[in-house]
């Protein structure tokens, strides 16, 4: 990778991981298939906007707010395992889900609980509205993206600068909005006609790609070792 220019490496690094991660079904690929089918392409492409809006800044706010303090000194090598072995779950539990009627990540009954309250209190009218809501109340997101950032940081495929950060951010917008365009297509076109078993195979597909990337993540590692013995 040191032959890519750094902002090119930002940006592909946002754009693979926003795709990978926008595959699993949740809430609002849930919310897309359901709206789509009923309220058509458009209706179902705004909530998609929504949700990518939110995704952003949840990113933005993992890149400026936590990622620099984890590529400190030894901070930063305890992050570099901690985020391959983070990977490497996320991978086997996409890759081994039996089900699309649970998510394969939970953060629990409090995240359940607030997700709801928000979305009471807030009442989302538009489908605009609707995406960004259900991703503001998913902690998890923001969590996903504190752990990535200072992965991506760590690594060196986002360098820690204004340049650096927005192309990733950028990258993951542009990832996450062509699945969820995608989707909705797919949804529009076929009236909302997913089966379980399509479902199950994009989310093992998801698991297969976050797997390869781990690996990559943990040869690089190893490779680093060794040359520092040498």
């Amino acid at each position: 990778m040191a032959d890519i220019h750094p902002i090119l490496l930002a940006g592909l690094t946002g754009f693979i991981s926003g795709f990978l991660l926008s595959i699993p079904v949740g809430p609002i690929n849930l919310t897309i298939m359901n709206e789509g089918a009923r309220r058509g392409f458009f209706w179902a492409m705004m909530i998609g906007l929504g949700a990518t809006t939110m995704e952003m800044i949840y990113c933005f706010i993992a890149f400026t707010g936590f990622a620099s303090f984890f590529a400190r000194g030894y901070v930063k090598a305890v992050m570099e395992l901690f985020s391959f072995v983070f990977m490497l779950f996320l991978g086997v539990k996409f890759l081994l889900a039996k089900s699309v009627v649970q998510a394969p990540v939970h953060f629990g009954a409090t995240a359940d609980k607030l997700e709801e309250r928000l979305e009471k209190r807030i009442h989302p009218r538009s489908a605009f509205m609707t995406g960004l809501v259900r991703v503001l109340g998913n902690v998890g997101v923001l969590v996903f993206w504190i752990i990535l950032a200072a992965n991506f940081i760590s690594r060196e495929w986002v360098s820690p600068d204004w340049p650096g950060k927005l192309a990733c951010v950028t990258g993951v917008a542009l990832g996450t909005g062509l699945w969820f365009m995608g989707l909705s297509w797919v949804v529009s076109l076929g009236h909302g006609k997913l089966s379980e078993k399509t479902l199950l195979k994009m989310e093992h597909f998801s698991g297969v790609g976050l797997l390869v990337l781990g690996l990559i993540h943990g040869a690089t590692i190893i490779w680093q070792m060794a040359r520092h013995r040498i």
